[in-house]
This record gives structure tokens, C-alpha cells and sequence, in this order.
């Protein structure tokens, strides 16, 4: 997915200062790299724990391993045992430091039976679930979570192991299953891919993330705390079931890629790996630097070969074992410093190279990406930085990481920041285009108005920042009030500006398309654990009485241009005119147009914008009737460009007519 026509780092006239440093980190890599293969094996090979550790029926047994290197005794207990300590259930040392391990005969353990782990160490004891456990179930009375054996009598079989198509430029439907549905419940992997993926496939992206699949167990931390990294979330369903909802995307011509928390784990002990063997230090840095006070969680400790072992390994698997085409890195800011990113503004290049970077995290996801693309060389790693690291998306050799895309999160800031702190009349067009199509050279971009993040509870949604509490009273279709109509008008050319201008792909989170209200809290002591805002209300999108439809339908007519168009796909936007004082943004990209009137009261008759010369009729118009707009510009007009000579240069322009708080697409129809 990357592109060969991206800069190198050594481009850059900024980073000449910084040479030494990125053939340093370059240097690194390639020693990690040296120090876990051996020089002996490829990185793929390498990374295959998931396929010794754990429990594996091989050759007519069951044989279970783990790594425990503090450990003085170990036990399987279980349904199997009455939950007792059992002699033949004991583990004993196996083949490397640290490793233990047991072979059961056939029938002593039998499909969807529970486990966990008795673990002795010098001074104490507890239970533990399996680290390479690949399925851990919540009781749901206690809920306590337990390793389940699985291994159905059917295998999986795989009909659509990979996209029907190449996908092109992604357009990400960021979504969560168990948030997807609208009863007030946790939704399932089969009714998502009954109720949900019909609507993504309809709607016209071609790439679906999901969220939360590696099992956590406060379903409040939407997923980013992690406890089972081998095991999908069993309250959405079972492993087949998530594997039968991944073909079915295929089948409909999606990727699919999923949220991979290797930025740190939760501090559960029972369930996760914290004090695993009776140290804290085991998978996770001791002392203060293996807390992450703001997240309340263990951070991994990059530098331990063992912890590569399990992170690559955890990478690979997802890959092999349910055919997911990438992966969205979470918190890679947090990873890559030592300060995690906190309390830095990353101001200045010296932020990245002042000593405050952990080589050993950059190193790994440098191996993550090595070893992700030689596995499935199609696949899309994104990679969520605030801090703009150089060097995210350029190749290992120069001393980057080699992820095919970054977040853009400076564009939901300014969105934010716009209708948050801003009067209309004072937004700042040539700030809001800079942020819309800046980006390094060297990487690209997922461009996005807004993710889940800004919903989150004490957040508001893009929609609800721009109409607040008349969402409740004033969206009935026959509903007349200004404020309702600002804020479809600005939502509808927020996101048409930010798809039109993304650097390389574009992202939406769920309901987001057709404004859906208020934040999003998941059940918790604080609200009474209600399901409430932790549903997707698509029976308003649904209803034609109401006006949410409006931005759907406006939403599904953007991507549909886009996609068919390939506008994004190595195409830059051309600068054609910013005008302050009349709030106008113009660009060109590939054979279309692209005006924006930002004014919030004045619209402008013949406005001259200067084009490639041709013939143009407006394709798309935010103010169309069918988008809930005012109808102003009656059908689609065509425009014939004109050419004159201004004193120094030839040069082609049209006329237009363009209202206030109206975006246009403009296509080129003749040269």
C-alpha cells in the first residue's frame, strides 16, 4: 500500500541535522532484528509462538507450554480436575529458560472445557489465564474470565481469504461490534455482519476497523485494555463466528483491519500478564516506568527478546489464523517516548531527537512492519501518532518504521477548534487548508473530521458541537431553525473538504455519516451500567420524517464520486484560491473542482476561480434538496472556462455562482 513516489527522509532540509540519528535508529533495527533471528531465520519465521505456546492438539494430544522463568510449580486446573490441584495436570520444565510444559492424553480435556493456570513462585502464589490463551470466556454472573479450551469438530472454512479487489485508496469505516446494534445490549459478530455490513458496503467504503476484538475485560475500556491478546472477544461470539463475519466482508469487496494495543496492557493480574510469574517485570519494564499512570496499565518493555517474541507473534497471528488484511497501531505516541507523549507539544524537530525516544519500541514496530508486509504484502498498517515522528511511513532502511499510513489528527482538531472557539465569520481559511492537506512527504495520511475519540463520554460528536440541544427538538423534516441548518450545512462540507483533500484515505466512525447524537459512554457504575450511548441509533438515519437521512445520503454521494473516481489515488490537490475576507477555499484534484463558501450569510455571483481549461458541470452540491439543502442552484449548470491575459500570465477561469455555507464538485468534462 505504499507509495513509491513518497520523499525520502534524507529530503527533508530539517532533518540534515538529524542524519546520524535516523542511521542510528536504522542501525538498531537491523540489530534487534540480528539478535532475535539469529541471522538463521527470516522474521516471519521467527514469529511464531502463538503456534508453541499455548494449548495445541499435536499428533493425537494435547500438548500445553508456557514461559514462566520465575515460576517454582505450575498446574492446570479446570473443569477437568473439579478445579482441583492435580499431579497429572503438573507442568515441568521443557526446552529453553523458562519454559514449561505438559502433554495430556486425548480425553482427558475435551472441547469448550474451562482452565487456568495454578502458579506457584518464590513467596507467593495465584491464578492465571494461559499468556497465548486464544479464547477466554466472562462468567456472567461473576464475571470472571476463564480459559476455554476450543477446538470445534469443524474447523473454519475460509471462502474469501483475502478481498475480492484491490481496494485502492482506504476508505475506513471505523467501527465497534458490540456498540453497532441499536437494542441496549452488547451486539454480535453475526448480527454485525447481518444489520451492519449491508449499510458499510452500501455506503461506498471500502475498508471496515474494527475495534475491541482482543479479549479485555471491562468492556467500558472499548477494548485498549487488554488482558487475552491472542483471543477475540467472546461476548460478541465465538472465533468461527468472527471468522464467518470477515469472509462476508470480503465477499462484499471490503478489507478489514483491526485496533492492535501493543502499547500496553491492563494490570489485571488474574486475567492479564501483569505479575504473570510472580514479577512485575516479566513482559512489562519494572518500577515506574512500566505504569502508565494516565491510561492506569502496564507498559511492555520493548528491549526483552521474549517480549518481541510475544508482540510479533501476537502480530502474525491475526494475520494467519482469521485473514485480517492490517491492522490501526493504537497509542504508537505512547510507545515511542519515554515521556509516552505526555505534557509535549512536538514543537520543534529537536522533540524527536533529544534522547527522549525508545529505540527498542521504534524498533519493534520497524519489525512489526517488516514482518506484517512479508506475511501479507497487501496489508494496510496505520499507525495513530499525535506527535508527527519523521520517519513513521519511511522505510526501515532509512531509519523509519514503515507504516503505509498515519492518522491525521491535527484535522479533527481544527474542525473542533473551528466550531468550538471560532466565530463563523472569523475562521481562518487559509489555517483550515493547511491543516486539510499537510502532511509529510515522506509518509501517507488517513484523513478524517472525526473518530471515536471525539465522541467519547464528556466529548461531543462533529453534528453536536454544531447544533447541541435543538438535535432534540428541531429534526423533524418540517422543522425550520437556523441553527439545525448550520450545522448540516457545516457537517456536510466538513466532510466533503476533509474526503476531498485527504492525503491518501479517509475515515469515519460508525453513525458518524448521518449525525449520529451525543457522545458515546459505555455501561459503568457511573451511569447505572446502561447500554444507552453505547448503541448505534440507526432507526433515525432510517426515518425520511427525519433529517438525519439527509447526511447520509449526502455522505454516500461523496464516497460513491470519490471511490468511482479515484480522486484520492495519486492525485495531490492542485491550490487553486483562498479568500479570507469571503471565506472561499478552491483546489483542483485529478478532473474535478472543488469550491467551498464558507461565509456563513453572503453568497457570490460569478465568482472567478481560474481552472485547467475545459468544459465543467457541477457533479455533486451540498445544497441540493436531496441533502436537506435550499435548492438554490436549480439542476446541474455547466460552465465553459475562458481564457485572458492578465498583464503577465495567460490564464483560464470560470464563473460561478455559489451560496453561503455551500460546497461544490465541479467536474471537468472536456479539455
Amino acid at each position: 500500500m505504499r507509495d513509491s513516489k513518497l520523499a525520502k527522509l534524507s529530503d527533508d532540509p530539517w532533518l540534515a541535522p538529524y542524519m546520524d540519528d535516523l542511521k542510528h535508529r536504522a542501525d538498531h533495527t537491523r540489530n534487534v532484528e540480528q539478535r532475535l533471528t539469529g541471522g538463521k531465520m527470516s522474521l516471519d519465521n521467527f514469529a511464531n509462538a502463538h503456534e508453541y505456546f499455548g494449548l495445541h492438539f499435536r499428533d493425537g494430544k494435547w500438548i500445553f507450554r508456557e514461559w514462566a522463568p520465575n515460576a517454582t510449580a505450575i498446574y492446570l486446573i479446570g473443569t477437568f480436575s473439579d478445579w482441583q490441584q492435580q499431579d497429572e495436570f503438573a507442568l515441568h520444565y521443557g526446552d529453553g529458560p523458562g519454559v514449561w510444559e505438559i502433554e495430556i492424553p486425548v480425553g482427558r480435556i475435551q472441547h469448550e472445557d474451562l482452565y487456568k493456570l495454578k502458579m506457584y513462585w518464590p513467596g507467593g502464589e495465584g491464578e492465571r489465564l494461559p499468556a497465548y490463551t486464544r479464547r477466554a470466556v466472562q462468567d456472567p454472573e461473576t464475571h470472571v474470565f476463564t480459559a476455554q479450551v476450543w477446538k470445534p469438530q469443524t474447523p473454519y472454512k475460509w471462502n474469501f481469504p483475502k478481498p475480492r479487489k484491490n481496494i485502492g485508496a482506504p476508505l475506513v469505516y471505523e467501527s465497534h461490534i458490540g456498540m453497532a446494534q441499536e437494542e441496549a445490549k452488547v451486539g454480535s459478530y453475526l448480527e454485525y455482519k447481518k444489520k451492519v455490513l449491508p449499510r458499510i458496503v452500501e455506503m461506498g467504503y471500502n475498508t471496515v476497523q474494527f475495534m475491541g476484538i482482543m479479549e479485555h475485560p471491562y468492556y467500558g475500556s472499548f477494548g485498549y485494555h487488554v488482558s487475552n491478546f491472542f483471543a477475540c472477544s467472546s461476548r460478541f461470539g465465538t472465533p468461527e463466528e468472527l471468522k464467518e463475519l470477515i469472509d462476508a466482508c470480503h465477499e462484499a469487496g471490503l478489507a478489514v483491519i483491526m485496533d492492535l494495543v501493543h502499547s500496553h496492557a491492563v494490570k489485571n493480574e488474574v486475567e492479564g500478564l501483569s505479575r504473570f510469574d510472580g514479577t512485575l517485570y516479566q513482559y512489562f519494564h519494572d518500577g515506574d516506568r512500566g505504569k502508565h499512570e494516565a491510561w492506569d496499565s502496564r507498559c511492555f518493555d520493548y528491549g526483552k527478546p521474549e517480549v518481541l517474541h510475544f508482540l510479533l507473534s501476537n502480530a502474525r497471528y491475526w494475520l494467519d489464523e482469521f485473514n485480517f488484511d492490517g491492522y490501526r497501531f493504537d497509542g504508537v505516541t505512547s510507545m515511542l517516548y519515554h515521556h509516552r507523549g505526555l505534557g509535549t507539544s512536538f514543537s520543534d524537530y529537536s522533540n524527536y531527537f533529544d534522547g527522549s525516544v525508545d529505540l527498542d519500541a521504534h524498533a519493534y514496530l520497524a519489525l512489526a512492519n517488516q514482518l506484517i508486509h512479508e506475511v501479507r504484502p497487501n496489508a494496510i498498517t496505520i499507525a495513530e501518532d499525535v506527535s508527527g515522528m519523521p520517519g513513521l511511513g519511511a522505510p526501515q532502511k532509512e531509519g523509519g518504521c514503515g507504516f503505509d499510513y498515519r492518522l491525521s489528527m491535527g484535522t479533527p482538531d481544527c474542525w473542533f477548534k473551528l466550531a468550538n472557539d471560532t466565530p463563523d465569520e472569523e475562521w481562518n481559511m487559509s489555517w483550515l487548508y493547511h491543516e486539510l492537506t499537510s502532511h509529510r512527504a515522506d509518509e501517507q495520511v488517513i484523513s478524517y473530521v472525526e473518530s471515536h475519540d471525539q465522541a467519547l463520554v464528556g466529548g461531543k460528536t462533529f453534528i453536536f458541537e454544531l447544533i447541541d440541544q435543538e438535535m432534540y427538538y428541531n429534526m423533524h423534516i418540517d422543522s425550520q431553525n437556523l441553527v439545525v441548518d448550520r450545522g448540516l450545512a457545516l457537517h456536510k462540507m466538513a466532510r466533503a473538504a476533509t474526503c476531498a483533500a485527504a492525503g491518501h484515505g479517509y475515515l469515519n466512525f460508525m453513525g458518524n455519516e448521518f449525525g449520529h447524537p451525543e457522545w458515546i459512554d459505555f455501561p459503568r457504575q457511573g451511569n447505572n451500567w446502561s447500554y444507552q450511548y453505547a448503541r448505534r441509533q440507526w432507526s433515525l438515519r432510517d426515518d425520511p420524517t427525519l433529517k438525519f437521512h439527509f447526511l447520509a445520503d449526502f455522505d454516500q454521494a461523496l464516497l460513491k464520486l470519490i471511490c468511482k473516481n479515484k480522486v484520492i489515488e495519486h492525485h495531490k490537490p492542485v491550490f487553486r484560491l483562498i479568500n479570507e475576507g469571503d471565506k472561499i477555499i478552491a483546489f483542483e484534484r485529478k478532473n474535478f473542482l472543488f469550491v467551498f463558501n464558507f461565509h456563513p450569510t453572503t453568497s457570490f455571483t460569478d465568482y472567478p476561480i481560474d481552472v485547467t481549461p475545459g468544459k465543467y458541470r457541477l457533479a455533486l452540491n451540498s445544497d441540493s434538496p436531496e441533502f436537506g439543502g435550499h435548492d438554490i442552484i436549480k439542476g446541474d449548470p455547466e460552465y465553459e472556462s475562458f481564457s485572458f491575459h492578465d498583464g503577465e500570465h495567460e490564464r483560464n477561469q470560470i464563473q460561478i455562482y455559489i451560496p453561503a455555507r455551500t460546497g461544490f464538485i465541479i467536474e471537468r468534462l472536456t479539455n
